[in-house]
């Protein structure tokens, strides 16, 4: 079944090749080679560890196996938020609706249907997050694409009422990210410092990433009531650091420093450790630079290899999951460094990796993205896994 997937996903990339020649698309189907199920890095390149550091680093080489499928049937998945009581919240990119997931049953049911949003190519109903007063106000946090622009809504959640009937009306907290048919960043999500943090892309328009006036090609950094969050590097605005192409993988480690998962264009992929105001040099640079002026990523892949979309921590380790890469990656840390070679884990497997979220200890959770119009779809696709890591 593996073969046959990556055989299937060979021709429909080589075609979508044909198609959209010239198009700086991140997600694009890619061939994966085959290989044992944990593999060394390859040409991924991560950094010494830095000097001077006490932080202990995890073992050099880790592991991943999946423990069991937790839901199948779930079309074009993207944000998933976990709720206080185990259940997992999973949007639909597509179709605009956000399903409740029981991890035990796998039982689903439709919370509702987002107004507003506007799905093309790789925008539509992305990433999801919880008020971190989420116990008191019930309020869910979405990012989509509308007619005109990317934009982060809240909702409150009500459990009183009919499944397809329980999401309030969506009230706009921040609006006017640029949207394209490609890089619409789309992740979201609350720090330790219970901040409002967003990845966006640049649309398709390089320029806008240098452009610290754009909101484009950043990671925004707001209150949850939606305006620039105390502290920001910059004067009254939410831009927390730029030059980025498209960010959708955000996750503090438990120092509560922040990392975020960037798409290459056609040389390098990245993993960056992010610092506020730090200029991460797209599009003068795609990968490490020479360039003083650049903040460089603490790992880089070739773009087949990866295509980034979430990342979370565990185990002392960012793991990161790859659309056209079709596999995950561990990121051993010290420090704001890459300790050892990033290991590449469920090469095949599963095909493309969407989304991967922290379910407690050694576990994660991880979103598979065959129904995004990229993948080669199986009996049950897309899925929830869970999955233990060490």
């Amino acid at each position: 079944m593996i073969v046959q997937r990556r055989a299937v996903s060979a021709v429909l990339a080589a075609a979508a090749l044909l198609l959209t020649a010239g198009c700086s698309s991140d997600e694009g189907g890619g061939d994966t080679s085959g290989g044992e199920s944990a593999t060394p890095g390859g040409t991924a390149t991560g950094a010494a560890p830095s000097p001077g550091t006490s932080e202990d680093a995890p073992p050099a080489k880790g592991s991943a196996k999946v423990v069991r499928t937790v839901a199948e049937d779930l079309k074009t998945p993207w944000g998933l938020a976990p709720l206080p009581d185990g259940d997992l919240l999973v949007s639909s990119r597509d179709e605009g609706t956000i399903t409740r997931v029981d991890p035990e049953t796998g039982k689903k049911t439709e919370l509702g249907e987002v107004p507003g949003v506007s799905p093309a190519g790789e925008g539509g109903l992305m990433g999801l997050a919880l008020s971190p007063d989420y116990a008191s106000d019930h309020m869910i946090y979405a990012y989509f694409t509308s007619a005109s622009d990317n934009r982060i809504v809240r909702m409150l959640l009500d459990e009183d009422k009919p499944s397809g009937e329980q999401l309030g009306a969506p009230d706009t907290i921040f609006r006017g990210i640029p949207k394209g048919f490609v890089h619409n960043g789309g992740r979201i999500a609350f720090g330790p410092d219970k901040m409002l943090y967003a990845g966006t892309g640049e649309s398709g328009e390089e320029g806008l990433s240098q452009d610290k006036k754009s909101l484009g090609g950043k990671i925004l950094r707001l209150t949850p009531e939606g305006e620039p969050a105390p502290g920001n590097p910059f004067p009254n605005s939410p831009v927390y650091s730029y030059g980025h192409r498209n960010v959708q993988g955000l996750a503090w480690d438990t120092k509560q420093r922040l990392f975020a998962a960037e798409f290459g264009q056609d040389t390098w992929d990245e993993l960056n450790a992010i610092k506020p105001g730090d200029n991460y040099g797209w599009p003068e640079a795609e990968g490490k630079s020479d360039d003083p002026a650049f903040h460089n990523p603490i790992a880089q892949w070739t773009t087949d290899e990866a295509s980034p979309s979430g990342i979370a921590y565990a185990e002392g380790s960012i793991w990161m999951a790859g659309l056209r890469g079709e596999r995950l990656w561990r990121i051993p840390l010290k420090g704001t460094e890459a300790s050892a070679e990033p290991q590449a884990f469920l090469e095949g497997d599963h095909g493309r990796l969407r989304t991967v979220v922290s379910a407690g200890g050694d576990k994660l959770w991880l979103v598979t993205s065959e129904t995004d119009g990229r993948g080669s779809p199986e009996g049950g696709d897309d899925k929830i896994l869970e999955v233990q890591v060490k």
